[in-house]
């Protein structure tokens, strides 16, 4: 399918900015148990059969009195990977299985009194989807390219996602649009059902009626 130039300028500043993104840095306070309302999560959307990597950095030590636990789960039930008792870097990488929005959720459990105050954890985490979340440098070795060229293959595979995801888009929108057009007639040919039944229901009373009265001598 072939774009027009100024939509390929749009695509190539988007994956440009998309590279230039950085980590999502916040607080998480621990509690006393665990529940699942205490829990924060990141929620990401992803399309079916794409590589996502995970990489969270956690302050703290093991053994300090907290402990933090990450879960990965989709919106459709699906569970990608659980790690207890978290600290320093963590990778964990999974393949997405539907169409889906995912959550990366932190808990910070707070087992010991003895834990350094203030009962926090600083959180770094980097969620890399599709063309980020692959290894270049292997990449680049295995095949023996140049800077240059290893640069422009993960752009051009950055672009290529945001097309297929445009056209993702332009599907389900001509999919709700079929559902609207769809939903529409059959209101329609309802509104025109119910006019004809009480048009007919009136017809007929008006009959009954006057058949009703002249058996009385009425009218």
């Amino acid at each position: 399918m072939a774009y027009p130039q100024s939509i390929l300028r749009v695509l190539c500043g988007l994956a440009l900015l998309l590279a230039c993104a950085e980590a999502l840095h916040f607080d998480l306070m621990a509690v006393k148990r665990h529940d699942s309302k205490s829990e924060r999560c990141i929620r990401n959307f992803v399309s079916r059969d794409t590589l996502v990597m995970v990489t969270s950095t956690i302050s703290g030590h093991k053994g300090d009195g907290m402990q933090v636990n990450i879960h990965i789960k989709d919106a459709v039930g699906n569970e990608y990977a659980r790690a207890k008792d978290v600290a320093g870097e963590k990778r964990m990488a999974f393949t997405s299985l539907a169409d889906s929005a995912f959550d990366v959720c932190f808990e910070n459990i707070l087992y010991s009194n003895t834990a350094p105050q203030p009962h926090t954890r600083k959180v770094e985490l980097d969620v890399d989807i599709g063309a980020d979340a692959k290894d270049w440098s292997a990449i680049q070795a295995t095949e023996k390219l140049k800077p240059v060229e290893t640069e422009l293959r993960r752009i051009e595979e950055m672009v290529q996602e945001i097309v297929n995801e445009m056209e993702y888009l332009r599907t389900r929108e001509q999919k709700l649009r079929d559902t609207n057009e769809s939903t529409n007639n059959r209101v329609k040919w309802f509104g025109f059902g119910t006019v004809g039944m009480l048009v007919a229901l009136g017809a007929w009373q008006i009959v009954y009626l006057r058949a009703y009265f002249r058996s009385k001598h009425l009218i």
